[in-house]
């Protein structure tokens, strides 16, 4: 059954606007999230981080959509679970990552899960192209700055790589089996629950500090709650692997975002590779027009 629009009655402004700015809204918000995430790591952990983001995100999310559980079969409970399970996997494991290598280097390692997404999904020789080039981008980016990365960061890049890759194709799921954000709103609550042992074992008594809550909440926001629900309603109208191809902004936006917030400098063949994922989402995006395919 091919992917349909919601009525915009019930998305409200998100419905209203292109699924290209909100995709690129959301690649914004989260790096800079994950960059602002960063500067807490000292003070409560990769895994206290992670789980001030998901609270803060989750408390929002349950009061914008006040989700209900009556009523709702089984299979789409066990969707939004399960959407909650690869939230939290993403979240701990790029978290840790990026406490051992580099913001931008740590997206673009990530990356291969979105590659896989759109690399699986194609059906013209064009969307191979801005493949190529997002995968020369993401080569150039890493060679840029590679040298002597920690290699259990590497690895937890992977499989956050992984977790995204997942994430993508249960985020249109569940886009699709419920209203607004009401299922990203449930998967939230699973995903905070799974992130809590962890959290806590790292984060301690720090978590309850003034300045870790302020930062918490404002990474949850930034990282969890304004992005999931871009690209929630983004992929209600293009297809998995076109948003795939439109995510290779984001190994360039974290890289400035390093830039900005942590002070991690780029490189000219870190520029090379930006410039190269800047033309292939251009070219994916030319492409979005094209009908979305079933999920």
């Amino acid at each position: 059954m091919p992917k349909r629009d919601l009525p915009p009655a019930d998305g409200g402004s998100l419905a209203r606007a292109p699924s290209g700015v909100l995709v690129l809204s959301a690649i914004t918000s989260v790096q800079f999230g994950s960059a602002l995430a960063a500067t807490l790591f000292a003070r409560v952990g990769p895994g206290g981080a992670v789980l001030l983001r998901l609270l803060s995100a989750t408390i929002v999310l349950l009061a914008l959509w006040r989700p209900r559980l009556r009523g709702r079969p089984a299979r789409e409970l066990l969707l939004a679970a399960a959407f909650g399970l690869v939230l939290a996997g993403m979240n701990v494991t790029f978290y840790h990552a990026i406490h051992r290598i580099p913001l931008g280097i740590g997206v673009t390692i990530e990356f291969v899960g979105p590659l896989a997404v759109a690399v699986a999904g194609s059906r013209r020789r064009i969307d191979l192209l801005w493949v190529a080039l997002a995968g020369a981008g993401i080569l150039a980016l890493t060679r840029g700055g590679a040298h002597g990365l920690d290699a259990l960061g590497v690895v937890l890049a992977l499989v956050a790589g992984g977790f995204w890759g997942a994430y993508i194709l249960l985020n249109a799921r569940v886009g699709q089996a419920f209203e607004r954000g009401t299922g990203l709103a449930l998967a939230m609550c699973v995903a905070s629950l799974v992130a809590l042992p962890v959290g806590l074992v790292e984060g301690g008594t720090h978590l309850l500090e003034p300045r870790s809550l302020v930062l918490g909440a404002a990474v949850g926001m930034l990282s969890s709650a304004i992005p999931y629900s871009f690209e929630i309603e983004a992929l209600r109208r293009i297809a998995a692997p076109v948003f795939g191809v439109l995510m290779s902004l984001e190994p360039g936006m974290a890289a400035i975002a390093g830039l900005i917030v942590l002070g991690q400098g780029l490189g000219s063949r870190a520029i090379v590779g930006i410039a190269l994922v800047v033309v292939a989402s251009i070219g994916a995006s030319r492409q979005a027009r094209a009908a979305p395919v079933a999920v």
